[in-house]
């Protein structure tokens, strides 16, 4: 009876042991090809496997998705001239049921993100150039935009790219305005422009994604056209300028486009992904000073990578190749910080990772 019972637990243990290893992986794409909108893979969180491909929403275009803080609901855009923004509700099965879709108020939003309470959604619009706040219910849909922050001006037309939230802070990167903009939250829960370049760039930079430190106290800007990172740490209410550091091998000569930045959890290491060089771009930091060094440029198994993502344990990085159409997985050097490939999966068009 014992031995029945040591069994038993035996094999409970090494299947729920077998489960925790697999994780899903959404992943947004772009339509126009092969592509029906929000697909699923299963990840190996200890040998960098993906398998099971499925697909888990018909979406045109999700060309970025976020969870909300509690991964009960996914968030998509719908990046097209008339663009909208969805919220997703994650089944059981691990597909997306629709909840409801509400106007981005801008063409070609890129990119959406929600605020650590789970209560505000900010969307990008990169050709409307604006950025539009949105309240969600406490069952995940939407409310239409309480609020939308236009940037164009008469003499600049703005792209925004990006916005994220840090506490009371909404920051925002503008690509056409070469600029960082930073809005405060007041005290009816509204968001108000508190500085329009918090950071000064080089010459049509093109700031575009952003990755900040836990304690708010650094910025890290990928920039779209000059193949930078810029680095700016805190001081008072404002970011002081460190400095402009190349996304770029020293001998590569051929055109660029930067897309994505991330962190590593440690902090200790930034990545970074070029299109064109076609690499990941690993740079070691220094977590007093923020300055960061450049150390590997690795090749990504695939062309023009748009996002990129760390997995939850740290282990691994894998790579959205955009027209290769394939996600490249590769290790990553826990002491170094250095990548290796792995292995990669073909999937029509994909653009962003979600994990």
């Amino acid at each position: 009876m014992k031995l029945k019972i040591l069994l038993l637990v035996t094999i409970v243990f090494f299947s729920c042991k077998q489960q925790t290893k697999s994780i899903p992986l959404y992943i947004g794409t772009y339509t126009s090809g092969d592509s029906e909108g929000i697909y699923k893979l299963l990840f190996n969180t200890e040998t960098g496997e993906l398998k099971d491909l499925s697909l888990a929403a018909t979406i045109d275009n999700p060309s970025f998705i976020t969870y909300s803080p509690n991964k009960k609901n996914i968030y998509a855009v719908g990046e097209g001239d008339d663009g909208t923004v969805s919220s997703f509700k994650v089944e059981e099965a691990g597909t997306l049921q629709l909840i409801n879709k509400v106007k981005s108020h801008g063409g070609a939003p890129c990119h959406i993100s929600t605020n650590k309470e789970g209560n505000k959604l900010a969307t990008s619009n990169y050709v409307g150039g604006n950025m539009a706040l949105y309240d969600i219910k406490e069952d995940g849909s939407l409310n239409e935009a309480s609020q939308v922050f236009d940037h164009n001006s008469l003499e600049q037309k703005s792209h925004v790219h990006s916005a994220q939230f840090y506490k009371n802070n909404l920051f925002v990167a503008d690509l056409g305005r070469n600029a960082m903009y930073l809005y405060k939250k007041e005290s009816n829960n509204n968001y108000k422009l508190k500085d329009s370049s918090i950071v000064k760039f080089t010459k049509n930079a093109g700031p575009r994604h952003f990755a900040l430190t836990n304690n708010g106290d650094f910025i890290y800007i990928i920039n779209e056209y000059a193949s930078t990172i810029t680095t700016a740490k805190k001081v008072g209410d404002s970011y002081e300028l460190i400095n402009h550091t190349s996304t770029l091998s020293k001998d590569y000569s051929g055109e660029n486009s930067c897309a994505d930045i991330h962190l590593s959890k440690n902090e200790r290491f930034i990545y970074g992904s070029n299109r064109g060089e076609n690499s990941i771009a690993v740079f070691k930091r220094n977590t007093e000073t923020g300055t960061i060094e450049k150390i590997q440029n690795v090749p990504v198994h695939g062309d023009w990578p748009r996002n990129f993502t760390l997995d939850p344990t740290g282990k691994f990085l894998l790579v959205a190749n955009k027209k290769s159409s394939n996600i490249s997985v590769f290790s990553v050097d826990a002491s170094s910080g250095e990548l290796s490939f792995l292995n990669d999966i073909a999937l029509p068009n994909p653009v962003c990772l979600l994990f």
